[in-house]
């Protein structure tokens, strides 16, 4: 969540393609959708630290130098998974992002709900948003 700044119009994506972090930006059709997807996130989140869940998996230097940041709203997932999973390390039970087979499968259903009949996926979407920036 903390790589997202809707007031700067910026997303931060990190690790990407040559472990580089790059800055793109919401497109403006969804940044309310987007807000409202956060705020539901959220109030999940809230309510799973109250029954002593509610924490993501950080790696280990992160971890022992902000114990606490586990459980902070900014480093929460933004499509956070429906399953908790124990970390192995610790065996604390944590979430973890949906996986990236299921975005695919929500893309392809869209797509084929909207009608479109050319093949489309998560990376038709990147090209065509690179495409449309410039």
């Amino acid at each position: 969540v903390k790589d997202l700044d809707f007031g700067c119009d910026q997303i931060i994506v990190r690790d990407g393609k040559g472990q580089k972090d790059r800055v793109t930006m919401p497109p403006a059709p969804v940044k309310q959708s987007f807000i409202t997807h956060l705020e539901k996130v959220k109030s999940i989140h809230e309510k799973d630290l109250k029954n002593g869940f509610g924490r993501v998996d950080l790696p280990f230097a992160l971890k022992r130098k902000y114990p606490n940041a586990d459980r902070e709203w900014a480093w929460q997932y933004v499509f956070p998974s429906t399953c908790l999973c124990k970390e192995p390390r610790t065996g604390v039970m944590v979430i973890h992002h949906i996986h990236r087979s299921a975005l695919q499968r929500a893309v392809k259903a869209g797509i084929r709900q909207a009608g479109v009949p050319k093949h489309g996926s998560c990376h038709t979407f990147r090209h065509s948003f690179a495409t449309h920036l410039l």
